[in-house]
């Protein structure tokens, strides 16, 4: 499997369209995946999209719940990196992160009532 790291920079606008679940090991057992340290794997559903073209939709696996993600709210992802897997005929790209973050929102400035006190 080779890792290909993403400038996470260039992507565009990236929004949650699915929650954070946790990543499922073994559907028959119901085993959570975990990574190295022990920790729950999450996948989170990701709209992709540049200034004037179609979205894309990836999932994204991170360590650790990601804490403030729900679907509609913009995102922040670090550590994007990209792995090219095959089995058999099929073959594919599934994407790997070390954080997801809701983007702080900003409060639009406060207008200003009255003249200079």
């Amino acid at each position: 499997m080779q890792s290909i790291p993403v400038d996470g920079t260039r992507l565009g606008t990236m929004t949650c369209i699915v929650a954070p679940e946790v990543r499922i090991a073994n559907r028959e057992t119901g085993e959570v995946r975990k990574d190295r340290e022990g920790q729950t794997v999450y996948t989170v559903g990701v709209a992709v999209r540049q200034d004037g073209r179609r979205a894309s939709i990836i999932e994204i696996s991170v360590s650790g719940e990601p804490v403030g993600v729900v679907e509609g709210v913009r995102v922040h992802v670090t550590g994007l990196t990209a792995f090219s897997w095959a089995m058999g005929d099929r073959h594919g790209l599934s994407f790997r992160a070390e954080a997801i973050a809701p983007v702080p929102v900003t409060a639009p400035a406060a207008s200003r009532k009255g003249g200079d006190a």
